[in-house]
């Protein structure tokens, strides 16, 4: 199983439009962020989780030229607003496969009604097939687990496959959760920042998962500016927690 880090910024990716921070002024490559996606590879197959705006320049960064589904985690704009960039994949293999709970599907319907529409699409756009989700699911030859996890108060997905678990934008996770989440080689979970967020987890949050799952190892994404500069940050880290950053590839057995 291969990880791919397509992108591990926050809404606004790093540096910020007009921003005079200076992890937005930093010319060290792992604090440039664009949002937060990843791609999951195994054997012949290449699913993304969630795409959003910069989907198109990740899909290009990582040479991934074939997609087999998209899970998406919530509905959020930084998380789907790629969709319309999945046309190449639709021209060369024919409808794409997503996959997301009832909510998440109505929301995209309303703002991609021309991809969704049952008469036959507008010629040179894209077509998905629809797969809704509550729980637990097959995808070719894996399992799926499903994790549930809130973003504020809006109930969000992870996904765990195989013995890796990924997040974003979780605030808290049901401990009933804690259950599915043992044994792990891999978890990958948010951190938005130094201080509390109404909706996001805090670094000292994500450490205390950390420390509770003991992953073997964790990696960090959906990060914003204000949580440091990546080097800075890393130092401080214990040993087996690492800052993603986009581009990175993360192999697990």
């Amino acid at each position: 199983m291969k990880i791919t880090f397509l992108g591990t910024g926050t809404s606004q990716g790093i540096p910020v439009i007009g921003s005079n921070h200076p992890v937005c002024l930093s010319k060290d490559p792992k604090d440039k962020r664009l949002r937060t996606s990843a791609l999951f590879q195994w054997d012949d197959k290449s699913v993304a989780i969630d795409c959003g705006p910069d989907f198109r320049m990740q899909m290009i960064n990582s040479e991934c030229d074939k997609l087999d589904a998209i899970f998406f985690t919530h509905e959020h704009n930084d998380h789907v607003s790629g969709l319309d960039d999945i046309r190449p994949f639709y021209f060369k293999q024919g409808d794409v496969p997503i996959y997301a709970n009832n909510r998440v599907i109505n929301a995209l319907r309303k703002r991609f009604e021309y991809i969704f529409k049952s008469d036959g699409n507008i010629p040179g756009t894209p077509n998905v097939s629809v797969n809704e989700i509550e729980k637990n699911f097959r995808f070719h030859n894996k399992e799926i687990i499903v994790l549930n996890a809130f973003h504020g108060k809006l109930p969000i997905f992870g996904f765990r496959i195989d013995n890796i678990a990924y997040f974003t934008d979780v605030k808290t996770i049901p401990d009933e959760e804690f259950d599915k989440l043992k044994n792990l080689d891999v978890l990958v979970i948010n951190a938005l920042r130094i201080e509390a967020h109404y909706s996001h987890l805090s670094l000292s949050d994500a450490l205390k998962i950390i420390n509770k799952l003991k992953p073997k190892k964790a990696y960090i994404t959906h990060i914003s500016h204000k949580l440091g500069f990546h080097q800075d940050v890393q130092k401080k880290l214990p040993k087996n927690v690492y800052l993603a950053y986009d581009g990175l590839v993360v192999n697990s057995n």
